[in-house]
């Protein structure tokens, strides 16, 4: 039904932090664990007026035992709202939906925040996801999306005891959201999910000639002009750079659109783990994550990010 794809990437910002007693205090449940909140954030997307996600509950696996915290139980503090309705628009219950397009850049939205938990190595952390979840076209159509198994199934952690953990799932669904051949909804895979430690992590933004690199003209405020793509390593042939849904020799490690602010081209990439990146610029605005789209890169820039925010410009 549809033949464009369209793409976000959302942030859930997840902070872990240890409680940090005193000596007359060293039996209290807060040294014993840790504080843990969840946190939502989001990136711009192509062609869509609204996008909608909507969450059961959190789980962590593992450490001394399993936690659920679901949404609509008040002693978990996550409180269900009337965003998630079914095809008959009658709301679904115990189900909160997130409006990402109400809190961009650093702005956020917490699913958790305080709760304390057991110390120790956490096997995974699952979203739940409830049914829904769904975008805005620019038409207003609506279009549904749906979670396999209505879980997404992430990496685990350590929280330890008077340490802290402050981590980041993000979501990449330029990577992981597809649209069925023949299917009026769109499909949220975990292949586009990450877990990030924030303090090894910072973000990479920058600006991008696009004006003259891609013959744009007459821009309007919000149009995308290219995308902007990132590799791990260093010294990395740019015809071997591969898009999102290629299996060439580099496969990227995130990827964003390049959207003009009324006066230049940018864009912004947070939670990047440290580590040595190339990053490239393409004009294209389109990237199919199921099929090689055979994507070209004009330009490519290397970068080494540690725990401070860099600036790539192209």
């Amino acid at each position: 039904m549809f033949n464009k794809f369209y793409y976000l990437t959302v942030l859930l910002a997840l902070f872990i932090v240890s409680g940090c007693g005193n000596s007359s205090s060293s039996g209290s449940a807060l040294e014993r664990g840790t504080t843990f909140s969840l946190s939502v954030s989001d990136a711009p997307v192509d062609e869509m007026s609204e996008v909608i996600v909507c969450f059961s509950q959190v789980e962590l696996k593992g450490g001394s035992e399993n936690l659920i915290f679901k949404v609509g139980d008040g002693d978990n503090m996550i409180t269900p709202n009337e965003l998630c309705v079914d095809d008959n628009e009658v709301v679904i219950a115990n189900t909160l939906g997130i409006d990402l397009f109400a809190y961009p850049g650093g702005a956020s939205f917490a699913l958790l925040k305080d709760i304390i938990i057991p110390a120790g190595d956490y096997s995974q952390l699952r979203l739940g996801m409830s049914d829904g979840s769904y975008g805005l076209l620019e038409d207003t159509s609506k279009v549904e999306i749906k979670v396999p198994s209505n879980e997404l199934k992430l990496d685990g952690f350590t929280a330890a005891i008077s340490g802290v953990s402050d981590l980041t799932v993000e979501f990449d669904l330029r990577k992981g959201m597809t649209n069925p051949i023949g299917q009026d909804h769109y499909i949220l895979k975990p292949r586009g999910v990450r877990l990030v430690d924030n303090s090894t992590s910072a973000t990479i933004s920058g600006s991008a000639d696009a004006l003259q690199a891609c013959s744009i003209t007459s821009p309007e405020k919000g149009d995308f002009g290219g995308s902007v793509y990132l590799y791990q390593g260093f010294e990395l042939d740019i015809n071997d750079l591969s898009d999102n849904g290629a299996s060439g020799t580099y496969l990227p490690y995130a990827s964003t659109l390049v959207s003009y602010d009324g006066e230049n081209y940018g864009y912004e990439i947070g939670f990047v783990a440290a580590d040595d990146y190339t990053i490239a610029f393409s004009c294209a605005t389109e990237d199919d994550p199921d099929i090689d789209d055979g994507i070209t890169f004009l330009q490519k820039q290397q970068a080494t990010l540690e725990s401070s925010d860099i600036v790539v410009n192209f």
